[in-house]
């Protein structure tokens, strides 16, 4: 394998592909990139055995041929070459020499052989969607996907498809975030895939506010996402969703209607003086008013008060001030709305004009 190739062109694909390298492996080679040149084009794969990505780039390539080089060593060193050199590569024996200028790397490789097969995704459906899209459907649901929560299932993000429409849900038991489409998928099966934590975070480092559309490929297994010159695929968490639709309060006659970016940075302050293993904040409702109310262990306090668009006359209710941030930042509107029932139960929180996301968090007894 012999090729040339500008830095900018080569930086870009694998800044993108080396998100998903473990930095801790089971196997050696899954700290390395698979590099691939034939026909012009130097494809760079980078996999930790659930979630795979490869993306492909014009290249000038003498010789074609694969290897595996050490996947973090190579950004780091295409990274601090200089804006606008060419980059060489060139085979020494079981090693690979980098070079541009009057710089030389010589950089450890392992078969390509070892490298992990591409999985063959069983296309069951492909759906175009446009790019902006599906970035927003995760940007307004992902904080609320658990993190190594023992019911795996909720350890990622479920994509839902029903009524030729798509719902992003995402909860870790004590909040829950969900977010319509809002247009046709053409997708009339009603069927629900889990896409794992990781596999969600890399999509949205790939996706951009583009209005393009990309493909998404959906598989038994797997689900496949195909923009430009780069495929992404991500293995499937085999489990059970929640019935999430349950989860959504009902009956809720108390309504807060409140200055969504005034309400957030009142919140911020007073999470500074509260509790920080429990982040408790105090709710207090009354004659037009909210007051945001914090305590921590030290005896310190923190109050604000806002006005508010009430439909009720006095309520206390506490909450976990992160959860409520999480929600306030995922809407974009100027004004929120607050729905609730009594103050031991769930809050419903969403966009005063009926926005396409809907948050659920539960209260806290302070």
């Amino acid at each position: 394998m012999k090729l040339s190739i500008q830095r900018e062109k080569l930086l870009q694909p694998i800044t993108q592909v080396v998100g998903v390298v473990e930095r801790r492996q089971t196997l050696p080679v899954l700290a390395n990139f698979l590099i691939s040149a034939r026909d012009g084009k130097l494809s760079v794969t980078g996999t930790d055995m659930e979630v795979e990505l490869i993306t492909t780039v014009d290249a000038d390539v003498d010789t074609g041929g694969e290897t595996t080089v050490p996947a973090r060593k190579l950004v780091d060193i295409v990274r601090m070459l200089p804006d606008g050199v060419k980059i060489t590569f060139a085979p020494d024996g079981d090693k690979l020499i980098v070079a541009s200028g009057k710089g030389r790397y010589t950089l450890a490789t392992l078969p390509a052989t070892e490298f992990p097969a591409t999985d063959q995704v069983e296309t069951l459906e492909v759906i175009n969607i446009q790019e902006v899209s599906l970035k927003n459907l995760l940007d307004k649901t992902a904080f609320a996907m658990a993190n190594q929560d023992v019911r795996y299932y909720l350890n990622g993000l479920l994509f839902d498809f029903h009524d030729n429409q798509l719902t992003a849900v995402a909860t870790d038991g004590h909040r829950l975030a969900l977010c319509d489409l809002g247009s046709d998928v053409g997708m009339a099966e009603e069927r629900q895939l889990i896409v794992p934590r990781k596999g969600v975070l890399e999509l949205s480092r790939m996706l951009s506010d583009s209005d393009d559309a990309v493909e998404l490929a959906i598989g038994k297994n797997h689900i496949r996402l195909v923009k430009g010159s780069s495929v992404f695929t991500s293995k499937l968490i085999d489990g059970r969703f929640p019935e999430y639709r349950a989860v959504i309060p009902k009956g809720t006659d108390k309504h807060i209607k409140i200055d969504r970016e005034a309400f957030t940075r009142a919140l911020q302050r007073a999470s500074i003086l509260s509790n920080e293993k429990y982040k408790g904040v105090r709710l207090e409702a009354e004659g037009g008013r909210i007051k945001i109310i914090a305590h921590n262990p030290q005896h310190e306090e923190a109050i604000e008060e806002l006005e508010a668009d009430l439909n009720f006359d006095n309520m206390a209710i506490g909450f976990n001030v992160t959860y409520l941030l999480d929600a306030l930042l995922a809407i974009d509107t100027e004004t929120v709305l607050m729905e609730l029932k009594d103050a031991n139960s769930s809050c419903l929180i969403s966009a005063e004009s009926g926005g396409r996301d809907r948050h659920v968090v539960m209260p806290l007894k302070l």
